[in-house]
């Protein structure tokens, strides 16, 4: 496929359709397997084949589907044994599945949701989802003292500083770090700037330097050596960017963590600047940066246009 000799379809599908037969082999009531069969078809596939057509699809979205699937098929079985089809469905029924172990089936909700909109269960109340609590973010200095080292420490891999300046500087997640591409930077000899958004954000220095000396370096990888290869970071994989999982170590490593410096980094723009201008060129929703403005005790009245003196 990389090579333009085979068809190009999505590998990430094709290992969960590889993945999806063997499971629907284990099922043996038919109408359990016809069931699931539909929703893989109609649903998830349909889903995941979208979002391919706007990028390769990461190990995350088909690990979601995975899941799904699995507990769709652990609640029919459930169902079954106590003695109702879904079609007879009942309230009673739905909050005691969610009741017994409510993280390990909350996948199922989306199988549930589906049965519903399709008409095959009669329309019930599902349980709200409870958001766990991220880990507290780091305190600000803290943050700036581990940029500055990861800038600073020439010891440490050129690819994982690059990767540390855009959690802690731009508050990206790393699932998004890995789908830019070299076409992303732009660097016009004076400005290097990177599109995670709209505007691209221009690089300060040292951040510059960094991302140049690494452009540099990654020709020289062997994995990156690809025609159909654009990835800013390539994975081993042809025509795979890195994993994310991966490169969440390689930050660990150099005692960068991932989740809490990036929320300490978003917590901190959004004081700093308009939440929506930060939201919009960091490529955030702008659901998102309104929770974060709450949390971090900022508003957005003072982005809204107008004179606000009358």
């Amino acid at each position: 496929m990389d090579s333009d000799v085979l068809p190009r379809v999505d590998r990430q599908i094709l290992l969960y359709q590889r993945w999806l037969t063997d499971r629907l082999a284990t099922i043996e009531a038919p109408e359990h397997h016809r069931l699931l069969q539909h929703f893989a078809t109609w649903h998830q596939m349909r889903r995941l084949r979208a979002a391919a057509e706007k990028g390769p699809l990461g190990r995350s979205q088909t690990h979601q589907a995975k899941q799904e699937a699995t507990q769709a098929g652990a609640f029919l079985t459930w169902l079954a044994d106590r003695g109702r089809t879904v079609e007879h469905f009942r309230q009673a029924d739905l909050d005691a599945w969610h009741t017994e172990k409510p993280a390990t089936r909350r996948p199922a909700q989306t199988f549930l949701r589906w049965c519903m909109r399709t008409g095959r269960m009669p329309r019930l109340a599902l349980p709200p989802q409870v958001i766990a609590q991220d880990q507290a973010p780091l305190h600000q200095h803290r943050r700036l003292a581990m940029l500055r080292r990861t800038l600073n420490d020439d010891s440490l891999p050129l690819r994982s500083r690059v990767v540390a300046a855009f959690v802690l500087l731009y508050a990206q997640p790393v699932s998004r770090i890995v789908r830019l591409t070299i076409d992303d930077v732009t660097d016009d000899g004076t400005t290097i700037t990177v599109s995670l958004g709209h505007p691209p954000s221009p690089l300060p220095e040292p951040v510059a330097d960094l991302m140049r000396a690494y452009v540099r370096s990654r020709q020289d990888l062997p994995y990156a050596s690809s025609r159909s290869s654009r990835w800013l970071f390539p994975g081993r994989q042809p025509g795979q960017p890195m994993n994310s999982a991966s490169l969440q170590a390689h930050l660990r490593e150099i005692g960068v963590p991932p989740q809490r410096g990036r929320t300490s980094a978003i917590r901190q723009l959004v004081l700093q600047a308009p939440a929506p201008v930060i939201a919009k060129a960091l490529g955030y929703h702008d659901k998102t940066a309104t929770r974060l403005v709450t949390e971090a005790g900022g508003t957005w009245s003072r982005y809204a246009p107008g004179d606000h003196s009358r």
